[in-house]
């Protein structure tokens, strides 16, 4: 039996599971949560929309899907493991282990690794559990109402998701391959025996799905129920998953108009929110993100616990995070995001991995130990850190808890108006449309810094690499390098980044991905032993 199967078969378990944790009394009170089965968690639009509580939960928290691994817990540990092999986060020590073979490039290229078997098994546990609700409103006997829309909408839209993670992490990417030939990803509907998988679709078949389901969630949130929070898939943030597959397809005209209309009434961040923590859904430029329920939260498996300086777990205390130095050298003063990463941190971890840390004497930006620790005492004073946390130069303090030096959960944030600005910018820009690019990038850089000057980039060229600048800065730790290695076809080269070549060895450097399928990550082994429709010969 394939993972997809297995995904539907789980089905029921996972019903139990998802319901358990959010179902009404009436419910309960009527269907025991040790007996429910998948034809009553389908049988009306409030139970459905139980099963969607359930999967916005599994977008951020542990896995406890039958037959993964709560190591790899959703978007918690995948957009700071994205971030680490695409040249964001720079560990500055190998730490207590997690994610070394992340930013080191030995994850994604081993077949048998939990990281590629979970990236997989997740999205298609969101595939199986969305078609299994399109389905049922398909075959059924449904009135349409605002929340059943709002129900469809977002099922299709999570469908559109979990395939664009999938094919543009499997497959080769659509603007430096040949997509009408390049395997892509399996395209499966069923939701009932004798649960058939498939084998491999092309990549433009699976973008052809993707569109489809992305503009079906669109039309039906536009005639929803409001979304009940930040955590649901309103019709801004599917707009946003469709600024994200045109963009990721060079569809620059899709991208721009999708892009608008995400981010429409969502305001940016002043200086005083942007540098308040990013911890929770309630900002003023959260489209959609994941509000951590307290019972439910990932501890130490949890994004903080990858991202935040202050966070009390080994991950944080022995391996602050950092920017890359050349990328934050070129932070202007009058930018306040400069604030977010403390390049002068004294260097206190003996085992950091460039060999200038543990005293005064090995790092070379302190002359006294003195000096050295009454550094690092005003740094854990300010951002409430324990006394056991290390520091490092350029370490970032863009992520802090609500309650630091704590293992307390905060939110995790999937999509921000920023980057809806970031894409429209870059479309407009990448279709020469100069002077509306140079509009839109004024407005996004004067909120970041006092002095800025659009004019100063006036063709095509010079605007994608302000975007490339912009992107690096503003969405730093929020999952988006790898993926933009990709689509700008550019290698992973960390000199003149401050990261330790000791440490990240062949993730050092790796050749632009048109001529490097080490980007692509390898189909799971699971999969292709259990799988009648693919075969070693279809392994990337």
């Amino acid at each position: 039996m394939n993972i997809l199967n297995k995904s539907r078969f789980s089905f029921c378990l996972m019903l139990v599971a998802l319901i358990s944790v959010s179902c009404s009394d009436d419910f309960l009170q009527n269907s025991p949560t040790d007996a429910i089965s998948a034809e009553d968690a389908l049988s009306s639009t409030d139970n459905m929309m139980l099963v969607l509580n359930g999967l916005h939960r599994q977008v951020y928290s542990q896995a406890q899907l039958p037959g993964s691994s709560s190591s790899r817990s959703g978007e918690s540990h995948f957009i700071p493991s994205l971030d680490a092999m695409g040249g964001s986060i720079i560990h500055s020590s190998p730490g207590n282990g997690w994610m070394t073979s992340d930013l080191q490039w030995l994850t994604h290229t081993n077949p048998t690794y939990t990281t590629v078997y979970n990236f997989w098994y997740q999205r298609y546990h969101f595939i199986a559990s969305s078609n299994s609700i399109i389905n049922t409103v398909s075959e059924g006997d449904f009135a349409e109402t605002p929340r059943l829309n709002n129900v469809l909408g977002q099922a299709y839209a999570y469908r559109a998701w979990a395939y664009h993670k999938l094919v543009t992490t499997y497959a080769k990417g659509y603007t430096i391959g040949n997509p009408s030939t390049d395997l892509g990803v399996p395209i499966v509907f069923s939701t009932e025996t004798p649960y058939e998988s498939a084998p491999r679709s092309t990549v433009e078949e699976v973008y052809a799905q993707m569109e489809k389901d992305i503009d079906e969630a669109i039309a039906h949130l536009e005639n929803a129920s409001n979304a009940a929070n930040k955590s649901h898939i309103s019709l801004n943030a599917a707009y946003g998953i469709k600024a994200r597959i045109a963009l990721s397809k060079g569809d620059w005209e899709t991208a721009a108009e999708a892009a608008a209309l995400a981010r429409d009434g969502y305001q940016l961040l002043d200086e005083s929110q942007w540098l308040s923590g990013f911890n929770t859904v309630d900002l003023s430029e959260v489209i959609w993100g994941g509000e951590v329920i307290d019972s439910e939260t990932n501890y130490f498996q949890s994004y903080f616990y990858y991202v935040s300086p202050t966070f009390n777990g080994s991950q944080n205390r022995s391996n602050p995070k950092i920017i890359s130095s050349g990328l934050y050298d070129m932070i202007p003063e009058t930018d306040f995001r400069k604030e977010a990463w403390l390049p002068m941190a004294p260097n206190t971890n003996p085992s950091a991995s460039n060999g200038e840390g543990g005293s005064y004497e090995s790092d070379p930006n302190y002359d006294s130990e003195e000096e050295f620790q009454n550094a690092k005492d005003e740094i854990i004073a300010t951002y409430g850190m324990t006394s056991a946390h290390n520091t490092h130069p350029y370490m970032t303090v863009k992520f802090l808890q609500q309650n630091p030096g704590t293992t307390d959960p905060d939110d995790v944030i999937y999509m921000r108006a920023s980057e809806m600005y970031l894409i429209e910018i870059e479309a407009l820009a990448m279709m020469n449309q100069t002077s509306e690019a140079q509009q839109l990038l004024q407005e996004f850089g004067a909120s970041r810094d006092s002095d800025y000057d659009a004019s100063d980039f006036s063709d095509q060229a010079e605007l994608m690499e302000e975007v490339k600048f912009q992107r690096g800065v503003e969405l730093w730790g929020e999952g988006f390098s790898f993926h933009d290695h990709i689509r700008w076809d550019e290698p992973l080269d960390y000199s003149d980044s401050g990261a330790a070549k000791v440490l990240y060895q062949d993730g050092y450097f790796q050749e632009r991905p048109s001529q490097n399928d080490d980007w692509i990550w390898k189909i799971p082994q699971a999969e292709i032993d259990a799988n009648p429709y693919i075969t070693s010969s279809d392994q990337n």
